[in-house]
């Protein structure tokens, strides 16, 4: 089958899933909204009995962030609401709940979608990946660079910081008006909401229910980001190589979680299907898997097997394969023994 007749096939069997079915976002809105401002409240109330109560509280809200973070992307992609309005002032209102400015992370996320996997167009809305070509050919302080970064702590305790705190305040170098205004707005609503509830209860009992919650649901968002697209036997090419459906099959993974942490996480482990089709909204993916026996043969990892990438650090083009940094060494030596190997040419002198 080639690769126009793939797409067409693959798109004709989740086409149907792709229908918004409004009683059913009001329906997620509700149960989620609604749990998560009870459970900072609860969370908040519970400071007057013992802190070890709050901290469970604040575990589970944070879950439900992280679900209204799911809502956010759906508002991105369109797929929430039939109207691109109410999806917008959605967006906007859980984009002030998440942090994340919507036009900023709508525009990102989009070429995300349309480059990953892509090794010639990497660096926007995506984690920063290295082959082991680039990283042997990098300056030592690159290299030192690169190494922070992936480094698990940096990445899942310091990255929640610097993302959703920082980076997500700022607007990108040559963006438009339009995402400029998003990111000030977003930034204005911040501010108003922190402001109101620390005047209500005091800064000391806000900053006691809001980054345990902040750090659970960042955390989370960042784990799964990665793990859905570095995880064993993923899908990297260069651009002439490069096929849609390839890199949203073989290139996103289907996170097959617990059906409570399914459900929290808004059915995004079903990530090979949003990213074939980012118009069927979250509460369809896993039935547009069920309903395609080619999607179900997308790479499968759970709770345990994804801890795996957590010592993925380089992209082995050779191998097709992720390496640790000590399996770099070896794949060194064994480049080095193949040089040595090849024999020389022998120049022939006349006489």
């Amino acid at each position: 089958m080639n690769k126009s007749n793939r797409l067409s096939d693959l798109k004709r069997n989740v086409a149907p899933y792709e229908e918004i079915d409004t009683k059913s976002s009001i329906r997620q809105l509700l149960n989620t909204l609604l749990p998560f401002v009870l459970l900072w409240y609860g969370a908040y109330l519970s400071l007057s009995i013992s802190y070890w109560l709050t901290l469970p509280i604040t575990i589970i809200a944070g879950g439900f962030l992280v679900r209204t973070f799911i809502i956010f992307h759906d508002c991105c992609h369109q797929s929430f609401f039939k109207s691109r309005l109410a999806n917008e002032i959605l967006g906007t209102i859980t984009g002030v709940l998440t942090l994340c400015p919507y036009q900023q992370w709508k525009n990102t996320h989009s070429i995300h979608h349309a480059t990953s996997s892509n090794l010639d167009k990497r660096g926007v809305g995506d984690m920063w990946l290295l082959t082991v070509d680039e990283y042997l050919a990098a300056s030592a302080w690159t290299k030192f660079v690169y190494r922070v970064y992936r480094n698990p702590v940096m990445m899942l305790v310091i990255g929640p910081i610097y993302i959703f705190l920082v980076a997500y305040r700022f607007n990108r170098k040559g963006a438009r008006r339009k995402e400029r205004i998003s990111t000030y707005v977003t930034n204005a609503a911040l501010i108003s909401l922190y402001a109101l509830v620390i005047w209500g209860i005091g800064w000391q009992a806000f900053l006691l229910v809001q980054l345990p919650i902040f750090f659970i649901s960042g955390m989370l968002g960042i784990w799964l980001f990665y793990v859905q697209h570095q995880f064993e036997h993923s899908y990297f090419e260069h651009d002439e190589e490069w096929e849609y459906v390839n890199a949203a099959v073989e290139g996103s993974s289907y996170y097959k979680l617990p059906r409570v942490l399914q459900w929290i996480t808004g059915n995004i482990g079903f990530h090979h299907v949003h990213h074939l089709s980012p118009k069927v909204p979250n509460y369809n993916l896993e039935k547009a898997h069920e309903a395609s026996p080619p999607l179900q043969k997308a790479t499968t990892i759970t709770i345990r097997t994804s801890l795996k990438s957590l010592r993925f650090r380089l992209w082995d083009e050779q191998n097709k394969a992720f390496i640790s940094f000590k399996e770099l060494k070896a794949v060194r030596q064994k480049s080095l023994v193949s040089s040595a190997k090849i024999p020389r040419v022998q120049g022939v002198q006349g006489k």
